[in-house]
Protein backbone atom coordinates (compact mmCIF):
# COMPACT_ATOMS: atom_id res chain seq x y z
CA UNK A 1 0.00 0.00 0.00
CA UNK A 2 1.37 3.67 -1.12
CA UNK A 3 1.59 5.16 2.48
CA UNK A 4 2.76 8.85 0.68
CA UNK A 5 -0.76 10.25 1.31
CA UNK A 6 0.04 9.70 5.21
CA UNK A 7 3.53 10.94 4.99
CA UNK A 8 1.88 13.68 3.48
CA UNK A 9 -0.84 14.77 5.99
CA UNK A 10 1.80 14.22 8.75
CA UNK A 11 3.82 16.56 6.83
CA UNK A 12 0.76 18.95 6.90
CA UNK A 13 -0.16 18.66 10.56
CA UNK A 14 3.48 19.30 11.71
CA UNK A 15 3.38 22.60 9.48
CA UNK A 16 0.18 24.00 10.83
CA UNK A 17 1.14 23.37 14.29
CA UNK A 18 4.50 25.27 13.93
CA UNK A 19 2.44 27.98 12.95
CA UNK A 20 2.09 28.63 17.22
CA UNK A 21 5.05 26.32 18.23
CA UNK A 22 7.75 28.13 17.53
CA UNK A 23 11.27 26.20 17.24
CA UNK A 24 10.30 22.85 18.60
CA UNK A 25 9.81 20.77 15.34
CA UNK A 26 11.08 17.67 17.20
CA UNK A 27 8.66 17.99 20.27
CA UNK A 28 5.91 18.31 17.61
CA UNK A 29 6.75 15.49 15.61
CA UNK A 30 7.38 13.08 18.33
CA UNK A 31 3.79 14.41 20.26
CA UNK A 32 2.08 13.98 16.68
CA UNK A 33 3.04 9.86 16.77
CA UNK A 34 2.46 9.63 19.88
CA UNK A 35 -1.12 9.98 19.16
CA UNK A 36 -0.91 8.55 15.34
CA UNK A 37 0.05 5.17 17.48
CA UNK A 38 -2.78 5.44 20.12
CA UNK A 39 -0.18 6.76 23.09
CA UNK A 40 -0.69 9.50 25.52
CA UNK A 41 1.83 12.22 26.00
CA UNK A 42 3.44 13.61 29.50
CA UNK A 43 5.47 16.78 29.27
CA UNK A 44 7.57 17.95 31.87
CA UNK A 45 8.72 21.70 31.83
CA UNK A 46 8.97 24.62 34.09
CA UNK A 47 5.69 27.04 33.61
CA UNK A 48 5.51 29.43 30.03
CA UNK A 49 7.38 27.64 27.87
CA UNK A 50 4.52 26.62 25.91
CA UNK A 51 3.17 23.20 26.43
CA UNK A 52 -0.37 24.41 26.74
CA UNK A 53 -0.23 26.09 23.40
CA UNK A 54 1.12 23.01 21.73
CA UNK A 55 -1.81 20.84 23.05
CA UNK A 56 -4.42 23.26 21.78
CA UNK A 57 -2.52 23.83 18.37
CA UNK A 58 -2.40 19.97 17.55
CA UNK A 59 -6.39 20.00 18.46
CA UNK A 60 -7.29 22.78 15.54
CA UNK A 61 -5.07 20.98 13.95
CA UNK A 62 -6.36 17.68 13.66
CA UNK A 63 -10.43 19.09 14.16
CA UNK A 64 -11.16 16.96 17.58
CA UNK A 65 -13.25 18.27 20.20
CA UNK A 66 -10.90 19.17 22.88
CA UNK A 67 -10.94 19.61 27.35
CA UNK A 68 -8.92 21.54 29.11
CA UNK A 69 -8.97 20.99 33.11
CA UNK A 70 -6.49 22.94 35.40
CA UNK A 71 -5.35 20.39 38.32
CA UNK A 72 -5.26 22.08 41.63
CA UNK A 73 -5.51 19.83 44.76
CA UNK A 74 -9.53 20.06 45.36
CA UNK A 75 -10.26 18.69 41.75
CA UNK A 76 -12.18 15.79 42.92
CA UNK A 77 -12.08 12.69 40.91
CA UNK A 78 -15.40 12.99 39.73
CA UNK A 79 -14.65 15.96 38.33
CA UNK A 80 -13.01 14.01 35.55
CA UNK A 81 -14.67 11.18 35.06
CA UNK A 82 -18.45 12.55 35.69
CA UNK A 83 -21.05 11.40 38.28
CA UNK A 84 -24.65 10.26 39.08
CA UNK A 85 -27.22 12.09 40.19
CA UNK A 86 -30.70 11.48 40.88
CA UNK A 87 -33.59 12.85 38.32
CA UNK A 88 -36.95 13.18 40.72
CA UNK A 89 -39.13 13.41 37.27
CA UNK A 90 -37.95 9.69 35.93
CA UNK A 91 -36.74 8.45 39.19
CA UNK A 92 -33.51 7.50 38.49
CA UNK A 93 -30.37 8.24 38.11
CA UNK A 94 -28.51 9.79 35.32
CA UNK A 95 -24.81 10.08 34.43
CA UNK A 96 -23.40 13.35 33.80
CA UNK A 97 -19.91 12.60 32.04
CA UNK A 98 -16.70 14.25 33.19
CA UNK A 99 -14.66 16.65 31.40
CA UNK A 100 -12.92 13.66 30.12
CA UNK A 101 -15.21 12.69 27.82
CA UNK A 102 -13.53 14.50 24.96
CA UNK A 103 -11.23 13.53 22.04
CA UNK A 104 -8.20 15.16 23.02
CA UNK A 105 -7.98 15.49 27.03
CA UNK A 106 -5.55 18.19 28.21
CA UNK A 107 -4.58 17.53 31.80
CA UNK A 108 -3.13 20.43 33.04
CA UNK A 109 -0.07 20.54 35.98
CA UNK A 110 -1.39 17.12 36.52
CA UNK A 111 1.37 16.19 39.44
CA UNK A 112 -0.85 19.59 41.52
CA UNK A 113 -3.74 17.40 42.33
CA UNK A 114 -4.19 15.03 45.21
CA UNK A 115 -3.16 10.98 44.62
CA UNK A 116 -6.85 10.16 44.22
CA UNK A 117 -7.56 12.71 41.67
CA UNK A 118 -4.79 11.03 39.62
CA UNK A 119 -5.91 7.82 39.64
CA UNK A 120 -9.07 8.44 38.37
CA UNK A 121 -6.85 8.68 35.12
CA UNK A 122 -6.26 5.31 34.98
CA UNK A 123 -9.12 3.69 33.78
CA UNK A 124 -9.26 6.13 30.90
CA UNK A 125 -5.71 6.03 29.89
CA UNK A 126 -5.58 2.07 29.59
CA UNK A 127 -8.86 0.99 28.82
CA UNK A 128 -10.56 4.30 27.14
CA UNK A 129 -13.42 3.65 29.10
CA UNK A 130 -14.78 5.22 32.41
CA UNK A 131 -16.47 2.78 34.99
CA UNK A 132 -19.22 5.17 37.54
CA UNK A 133 -21.27 3.77 39.98
CA UNK A 134 -20.72 0.13 38.24
CA UNK A 135 -21.77 1.11 35.01
CA UNK A 136 -19.00 1.00 32.53
CA UNK A 137 -18.41 4.31 29.59
CA UNK A 138 -16.62 4.46 26.33
CA UNK A 139 -14.69 7.24 25.87
CA UNK A 140 -14.86 8.49 21.87
CA UNK A 141 -12.27 7.26 19.12
CA UNK A 142 -9.63 8.67 18.70
CA UNK A 143 -8.98 9.73 22.54
CA UNK A 144 -5.20 10.85 23.81
CA UNK A 145 -4.44 12.69 27.40
CA UNK A 146 -1.71 15.38 26.80
CA UNK A 147 -0.60 15.89 30.35
CA UNK A 148 1.70 18.49 31.49
CA UNK A 149 3.59 18.07 34.72
CA UNK A 150 5.59 20.89 37.00
CA UNK A 151 9.17 19.53 37.39
CA UNK A 152 9.45 17.02 40.83
CA UNK A 153 10.19 19.68 43.97
CA UNK A 154 8.58 22.48 42.92
CA UNK A 155 5.86 23.99 44.82
CA UNK A 156 2.97 22.12 45.52
CA UNK A 157 4.09 18.91 43.36
CA UNK A 158 2.94 15.35 44.06
CA UNK A 159 5.15 12.10 42.34
CA UNK A 160 2.63 10.63 39.91
CA UNK A 161 2.47 6.48 40.52
CA UNK A 162 4.59 4.39 39.00
CA UNK A 163 1.48 2.86 37.31
CA UNK A 164 0.29 6.37 35.81
CA UNK A 165 3.66 7.31 34.17
CA UNK A 166 3.68 3.68 32.79
CA UNK A 167 0.82 4.66 30.76
CA UNK A 168 1.65 7.35 29.11
CA UNK A 169 3.70 6.46 25.73
CA UNK A 170 5.93 8.84 25.87
CA UNK A 171 7.52 11.61 28.06
CA UNK A 172 9.10 14.84 26.86
CA UNK A 173 10.60 18.08 27.49
CA UNK A 174 9.91 21.29 26.16
CA UNK A 175 12.81 23.41 26.85
CA UNK A 176 13.94 27.37 26.87
CA UNK A 177 13.63 28.43 22.95
CA UNK A 178 16.67 29.03 21.38
CA UNK A 179 17.37 32.87 20.81
CA UNK A 180 16.00 33.12 17.30
CA UNK A 181 13.34 31.54 18.52
CA UNK A 182 12.00 33.61 21.31
CA UNK A 183 12.52 37.07 19.35
CA UNK A 184 10.26 34.76 17.06
CA UNK A 185 7.90 34.25 19.51
CA UNK A 186 8.53 38.03 20.26
CA UNK A 187 7.19 38.96 16.85
CA UNK A 188 4.45 36.79 16.12
CA UNK A 189 3.06 37.49 19.77
CA UNK A 190 2.64 41.03 18.94
CA UNK A 191 -0.70 41.57 17.95
CA UNK A 192 -2.12 38.43 17.00
CA UNK A 193 -2.66 35.14 19.01
CA UNK A 194 -0.40 32.21 16.78
CA UNK A 195 -3.18 29.88 17.88
CA UNK A 196 -5.76 31.80 15.31
CA UNK A 197 -3.26 30.91 12.58
CA UNK A 198 -3.88 26.97 12.92
CA UNK A 199 -6.09 25.44 10.16
CA UNK A 200 -8.17 22.58 10.59
CA UNK A 201 -5.94 19.77 8.16
CA UNK A 202 -7.60 16.56 9.41
CA UNK A 203 -10.46 15.02 11.28
CA UNK A 204 -11.31 12.13 13.31
CA UNK A 205 -11.89 10.08 10.68
CA UNK A 206 -8.55 10.30 8.21
CA UNK A 207 -6.71 9.95 11.99
CA UNK A 208 -8.36 6.34 12.73
CA UNK A 209 -7.12 5.57 9.14
CA UNK A 210 -3.68 6.62 9.95
CA UNK A 211 -3.80 5.17 13.07
CA UNK A 212 -4.90 1.41 11.66
CA UNK A 213 -2.16 1.92 9.25
CA UNK A 214 0.51 2.76 10.97
CA UNK A 215 -0.59 -0.10 13.37
CA UNK A 216 0.47 -2.68 10.21
CA UNK A 217 3.42 -1.25 9.01
CA UNK A 218 6.20 -3.98 8.43
CA UNK A 219 8.31 -5.40 11.31
CA UNK A 220 11.66 -8.01 10.61
CA UNK A 221 11.90 -10.09 13.06
CA UNK A 222 14.77 -9.03 14.18
CA UNK A 223 13.61 -5.77 14.81
CA UNK A 224 11.28 -7.27 17.59
CA UNK A 225 14.08 -8.96 19.14
CA UNK A 226 16.02 -5.58 19.17
CA UNK A 227 13.46 -3.74 20.99
CA UNK A 228 12.66 -6.36 23.61
CA UNK A 229 16.51 -6.47 23.79
CA UNK A 230 16.85 -2.78 24.63
CA UNK A 231 13.71 -3.18 27.43
CA UNK A 232 15.58 -6.04 28.72
CA UNK A 233 19.09 -4.36 29.37
CA UNK A 234 17.61 -2.15 31.20
CA UNK A 235 16.03 -4.95 33.59
CA UNK A 236 19.58 -6.14 34.18
CA UNK A 237 21.49 -2.81 34.52
CA UNK A 238 23.49 -2.55 37.57
CA UNK A 239 22.58 1.03 37.70
CA UNK A 240 18.71 0.80 37.81
CA UNK A 241 16.28 -0.28 40.70
CA UNK A 242 13.70 -0.99 38.08
CA UNK A 243 13.98 -1.61 34.40
CA UNK A 244 11.25 -1.01 31.86
CA UNK A 245 7.79 -2.60 31.42
CA UNK A 246 6.45 -5.17 28.90
CA UNK A 247 4.15 -1.90 27.99
CA UNK A 248 7.30 0.40 27.67
CA UNK A 249 8.21 -2.49 24.92
CA UNK A 250 5.29 -2.58 23.35
CA UNK A 251 4.96 1.62 23.11
CA UNK A 252 8.45 1.15 21.54
CA UNK A 253 7.35 -0.48 18.77
CA UNK A 254 4.71 1.36 17.89
CA UNK A 255 6.37 4.25 17.76
CA UNK A 256 8.97 3.18 15.52
CA UNK A 257 6.17 2.07 12.75
CA UNK A 258 5.03 5.71 13.19
CA UNK A 259 8.59 7.23 12.82
CA UNK A 260 8.48 4.82 9.35
CA UNK A 261 5.52 6.14 7.90
CA UNK A 262 6.78 10.06 9.15
CA UNK A 263 9.85 9.01 6.97
CA UNK A 264 8.33 7.64 3.58
CA UNK A 265 8.52 4.16 4.46
CA UNK A 266 6.17 1.60 5.33
CA UNK A 267 8.84 -0.68 7.29
CA UNK A 268 10.90 -0.10 10.67
CA UNK A 269 14.52 -0.05 10.39
CA UNK A 270 17.04 0.52 13.71
CA UNK A 271 17.59 4.14 13.50
CA UNK A 272 13.52 4.48 14.03
CA UNK A 273 13.96 2.42 17.36
CA UNK A 274 16.82 4.55 18.69
CA UNK A 275 15.84 7.27 17.85
CA UNK A 276 12.54 7.40 19.65
CA UNK A 277 13.51 4.64 22.34
CA UNK A 278 15.39 7.61 25.36
CA UNK A 279 11.61 9.08 25.23
CA UNK A 280 9.52 5.59 25.73
CA UNK A 281 12.13 4.40 28.40
CA UNK A 282 13.11 7.12 30.39
CA UNK A 283 9.82 8.02 32.66
CA UNK A 284 9.79 3.99 33.20
CA UNK A 285 13.33 3.32 34.67
CA UNK A 286 13.69 3.87 38.32
CA UNK A 287 17.53 4.57 39.22
CA UNK A 288 18.97 2.93 42.22
CA UNK A 289 21.42 4.36 45.00
CA UNK A 290 24.62 3.77 43.10
CA UNK A 291 23.28 5.63 39.84
CA UNK A 292 22.49 8.25 42.18
CA UNK A 293 26.05 8.26 44.38
CA UNK A 294 27.23 8.73 40.65
CA UNK A 295 25.29 11.91 39.67
CA UNK A 296 23.93 9.89 36.64
CA UNK A 297 20.87 10.55 34.94
CA UNK A 298 17.50 8.72 33.52
CA UNK A 299 18.91 9.69 29.93
CA UNK A 300 22.56 8.70 30.71
CA UNK A 301 21.86 5.16 31.68
CA UNK A 302 19.32 4.79 29.29
CA UNK A 303 21.91 6.40 26.56
CA UNK A 304 24.41 3.97 27.83
CA UNK A 305 21.58 1.05 27.19
CA UNK A 306 20.80 1.74 23.33
CA UNK A 307 24.94 1.66 22.80
CA UNK A 308 25.30 -1.89 24.55
CA UNK A 309 22.82 -3.58 22.40
CA UNK A 310 24.16 -4.84 18.78
CA UNK A 311 22.18 -3.33 15.70
CA UNK A 312 20.63 -5.57 13.75
CA UNK A 313 21.26 -5.09 10.12
CA UNK A 314 18.59 -4.62 8.07
CA UNK A 315 17.42 -4.13 4.95
CA UNK A 316 14.36 -3.18 2.53
CA UNK A 317 11.61 -6.09 2.62
CA UNK A 318 11.92 -7.80 -0.64
CA UNK A 319 8.58 -7.45 -2.34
Amino acid sequence: MDNTIYTQQINQIVKEVKKAVIGKDDIIIKVLLAILCKGHILIEDIPGVGKTTLALAFSKALSLEHNRMQFTPDVLPSDVTGFSVFNKTKNTFEFRPGVAFCNLFLADEINRTSSKTQSALLELMEEKSITVDGSTYKLPEPYTVIATQNPIGSAGTHNLPDSQLDRFMIKLSMGYPDFSGEVSILKTKYNANPLDEVRPVADSASLIRMQEYISNVYVDDRIYEYIVALSAATRKDPMLKLGVSPRGTLALMQLSKGIAVAMGRDYVIPDDVSFICSDVFEHRIILNSKAKLADLTAKTVIDGVIKSVPVPGIAAPQR
